[in-house]
């Protein structure tokens, strides 16, 4: 029998296009605990990259559903993903964020795992290489002109991160283009199509 194939959709934001008023009214959007946490975080761009995380989920997963925003209910959970209480537990994402970006991934069929980030040509994509994946890959990456050494270092980075995200065995991992990031999305069910971007501009509702 063949797998049932499923559907996602990535929602990617550069934080930098979110004025400080907007920020405000998302952190009326916060459940206590998601309140006290956003509340301890000494870097700013870790606190933003947080709470920008929170408000675009819930207005993509409230768009997916056909409800409001701030209907949406997670519950807070140390060392872990947040959990989807309502208005539809069935439903799957992923969170991730690098510098300025952050992104989630949503599906209402199959669990998932996204991973974001920057390509940064100033790393020793080699050393790190070695030491994440072992000295066969960073030897084919020496062998390989700088910027498809960069990308491909990137696409198996996110593609191991998004794997140890998704928590579970990856039916597929699609890498989808973008002119700064790596982004690699690995899902449980195989995917009926390429993840389909969206790139919005957050407004509360």
């Amino acid at each position: 029998m063949s797998p049932v194939l499923s559907g996602a959709t990535i929602w990617l934001l550069d934080s930098r296009t979110i004025a400080a008023a907007q920020l405000h009214r998302y952190v009326s959007w916060l459940g206590p605990a998601e309140a006290a946490r956003y509340a301890r975080f000494a870097r700013p761009l870790r606190q933003r990259q947080f709470l920008l995380g929170r408000a675009m989920l819930r207005v993509a997963m409230g768009e997916l559903l056909q409800l409001p925003a701030k209907s949406v209910v997670l519950e807070e959970r140390a060392g872990q993903a947040p959990l989807l209480l309502s208005p539809a537990p069935g439903a799957q994402f992923s969170i991730s964020h690098s510098g300025h970006w952050v992104a989630c991934a949503l599906s209402a069929t199959t669990r998932l795992g996204l991973d974001i980030e920057l390509r940064d040509p100033g790393r020793d994509v080699l050393a790190l290489a070695g030491q994440a994946f072992g000295a066969a890959v960073a030897a084919e990456l020496q062998g390989l002109p700088e910027a498809a050494r960069l990308a491909l270092f990137y696409r198996r980075w996110s593609e191991a991160e998004a794997r140890y995200k998704l928590g579970v065995a990856a039916a597929s991992c699609v890498a989808v283009a973008h002119a700064e990031l790596s982004i690699v999305l690995c899902s449980a069910a195989p995917l009926a199509q390429a993840p389909a971007l969206v790139v919005p501009g957050l407004v509360p509702d």
